[in-house]
C-alpha cells in the first residue's frame, strides 16, 4: 500500500466511507417506522453484507499496514456491536438445565408438515415433541387432521399426555379461506389464554397466564405477518443466488422488496401490540416467543425486545438460522423475556428439518435477586 499513490488510496477510503455508511444505515434501520418508509425500514436484511465488506476493508488495510484506515471499518464495526453480537452471538457453554429453571420451546410445526405421517405411521414433529423434555411447548401454524392419514389432534393429545394443560386459539380475520391455529401445550396449569387485538387475515398473537408454583408466568405465542412470497418468488430468490448475472435479476429485486416492504408495514402495528402488552404486565415475568417472521436487526423485532433480554443473543451461539427453505438464512423465531429472568443454553435445534422452521428452546429461570 506504502506504494500505491495518494489518489488510489484516497479513492478507497472514499468507497470504504460510503460501505460503512451503508453499515450504519442498516444496522439502525429498526429505527425507522415501516408504515412510513417500508422499504428503508427492510434494509435491515443487507446488514451482514456490508458488515462482510467492511470487514473485508479492515482485513486489507491491515495487511497493507495502513493502520489509521483500519480505524474507520474499526470504528464503525465498534458503533454496531448490538447488532453484530445479535446476529453472531459467542456464548459457549452446556445445554444442561440449571437447578430450578424451566424449558421452553417455540415450534412453527407448519400443520404437523401438512398433517403427514411417514411410512412408519409416525409424525417426525410430534415425536420430537414427545421426546423434547420441554415444561413447556408453543407452536404456530398448529393444524390437525381429522380423518386418517394426517395427524389428528387425539393424537396430539397422546402423545403429549405428559402435558395436561394445553390451549388451542384460531388468529387472524380468516379472510380468503385461511385459518391460523396457535397452541400451548404446559405441564403448568394454563389459567388464562387471551389473543391480541390487531389487524390480520391469518396471524395473530396469544397471551398466556401459567401458574408456576406461588408465582405466575405471562406468556405470548406469536406468529407475525409472513412476507407472502409464492413458490415462483421464493425460486426466483434462489436463482438469482445461483446466477446474479441474469437479466431478470432487477425485476426479481424489485418484486422481491415489494413483497417484503410492505410485509413489514403490516408487522409494525402487529409488533406495536405486543409491546403495549408487554408494558401492561410491567415488565415482570414475562416470555415473548413464535415465529416472528423477521430477523433480529428489524422494527418487529426491535419494538417487541425493548425492555426485554434476547434468549438466544444472551446465551445461543453461532448464528442460529430458524427458517431452512429457499435458501432464506436468518433467524426469525425467538424467545425473548423480562429481566428478571435469565435464558441458559438458548439453541435452534437443526436436529429436526420436517418443518420451514427449525424449532428453538432455552432454559430459563429466575434470576437469584428477584423476590
Amino acid at each position: 500500500m506504502r506504494h500505491l499513490g495518494k489518489l488510489v488510496r484516497l479513492l478507497l477510503l472514499t468507497v470504504n466511507t460510503l460501505f460503512v455508511l451503508l453499515l450504519l444505515l442498516t444496522a439502525y434501520s429498526p429505527y425507522i417506522t415501516p408504515t412510513e418508509h417500508p422499504m428503508l425500514s427492510c434494509m435491515g436484511l443487507t446488514f451482514p453484507i456490508f458488515a462482510c465488506i467492511n470487514g473485508c476493508f479492515l482485513i486489507f488495510w491491515l495487511i497493507c499496514c495502513q493502520y489509521k484506515a483500519a480505524l474507520l471499518p474499526l470504528a464503525a464495526f465498534l458503533l454496531c456491536y448490538p447488532q453484530l453480537h445479535s446476529l453472531l452471538p459467542l456464548n459457549f457453554g452446556g445445554e444442561q438445565q440449571p437447578e430450578g429453571s424451566i424449558k421452553l420451546l417455540s415450534y412453527n410445526v407448519m400443520g404437523f408438515n401438512g398433517t403427514a405421517k411417514e411410512k412408519s405411521n409416525d409424525n417426525s414433529i410430534l415425536n420430537y415433541l414427545k421426546r423434547s423434555g420441554a415444561d413447556i411447548i408453543c407452536l404456530q401454524e398448529y393444524a390437525t387432521a381429522n380423518q386418517a392419514g394426517g395427524v389428528t389432534q387425539k393424537e396430539v393429545e397422546k402423545a403429549l399426555k405428559a402435558y395436561p394443560y394445553h390451549r388451542i386459539n384460531t388468529v387472524g380475520s380468516g379472510q380468503g379461506g385461511h385459518t391460523n391455529q396457535l397452541a400451548c401445550y404446559s405441564k403448568y396449569p394454563i389459567l388464562t389464554a387471551h389473543t391480541l387485538r390487531y389487524e390480520s387475515a391469518y396471524n395473530g398473537s396469544v397471551c398466556y397466564t401459567i401458574r408456576m408454583g406461588k408465582d405466575t408466568l405471562t406468556l405470548i405465542n406469536n406468529h407475525l405477518e409472513s412476507n407472502k412470497l409464492e413458490k415462483e418468488e421464493k425460486e426466483a430468490y434462489e436463482e438469482m443466488l445461483r446466477d446474479p448475472e441474469k437479466e431478470k435479476v432487477k425485476s426479481n429485486v424489485r418484486q422481491l422488496i415489494h413483497k417484503l416492504s410492505e410485509a413489514a408495514a403490516i408487522r409494525a402495528p402487529q409488533a406495536d401490540s405486543i409491546a403495549r402488552e408487554v408494558a401492561r404486565r410491567g415488565y415482570r415475568h414475562t416470555v415473548v416467543c413464535g415465529d416472528f417472521n423477521d430477523t433480529p436487526i428489524s422494527y418487529a423485532h426491535h419494538t417487541i425486545a425493548k425492555g426485554l433480554k434476547d434468549a438466544f443473543t444472551t446465551s445461543g451461539c453461532g448464528p442460529g438460522f430458524s427458517y431452512n427453505k429457499n435458501k432464506f438464512y436468518f433467524r426469525i423465531d425467538n424467545i425473548l423475556h423480562t429481566p428478571d429472568l435469565q435464558a441458559h443454553g438458548c439453541k435452534v435445534d437443526r436436529s429436526i428439518g420436517s418443518s420451514d422452521h427449525y424449532p428453538i428452546w432455552c432454559y430459563l429461570s429466575r434470576k437469584s435477586n428477584d423476590e
